[in-house]
């Protein structure tokens, strides 16, 4: 994935790429929701990727990442976006909450979810992996690199027929805040593993 033809959804004010790495500091009060409990619609996260060709969405692909950060406050947030439009879309990743680092995704269509559980690797550095196919969402996270436990399986549709574009990339948010700092590498966007479901490589 070459990110120089990468860019943004809601740019940072502050933000640096070098080769294949990006590093990114939130702007204040920034935020991925769409009603669920809090009964607020927020689009103003930072995604920093690009759209998926015709025919990856097609046959299926695998997005994939590094991400290291210093979360210390309350739903500071970092990891991988899909988005459709405004009202679909799936985010996963790191996120602070109820004084530690927790592990979990949103997805919106087109009221937002969230599910989360306690993250018992290093929350400064981690991986996520994203693959679409055959209308489904595979989410995968990983403390080392190497394994790949599943985090989250969802359906989830896109239109091609009706020109629906799918955009993927790294996201961050700091929703109470301005300044999570985080590093994004290894990005890969590629044809699907096609892996079986517990395959953890």
């Amino acid at each position: 994935m070459n990110l120089s033809h990468c860019h943004w959804l809601n740019e940072p004010a502050s933000w640096q790429r070098q080769d294949n790495a990006l590093s990114v500091v939130t702007d204040n009060k920034t935020d991925f929701w769409r009603d669920t409990w809090y009964g607020f619609q927020r689009h103003s996260g930072h995604v920093f990727g690009c759209y998926v060709d015709d025919l990856l969405i097609t046959e299926g692909f695998t997005f994939q990442l590094c991400i290291e950060g210093r979360f210390e406050q309350l739903y500071d947030q970092a990891g991988v976006m899909l988005l459709v439009d405004e009202q679909h879309w799936l985010k996963a990743g790191i996120e602070y909450s109820d004084g530690k680092a927790t592990i979990g995704s949103v997805l919106t269509s087109p009221y937002s979810d969230w599910a989360m559980g306690i993250f018992s690797g290093n929350a400064e550095k981690f991986w996520l992996r994203l693959t679409y196919q055959e209308g489904a969402i595979r989410l995968q996270y990983s403390t080392d690199g190497k394994q790949w436990p599943l985090l989250r399986l969802s359906p989830f549709t896109i239109n091609q027929h009706n020109g629906q574009r799918v955009f993927v990339g790294a996201m961050c948010c700091s929703p109470e805040r301005e300044g999570l700092q985080v590093k994004f590498s290894e990005f890969k966007l590629m044809p699907a593993l096609n892996k079986p479901l517990h395959d953890l490589s």
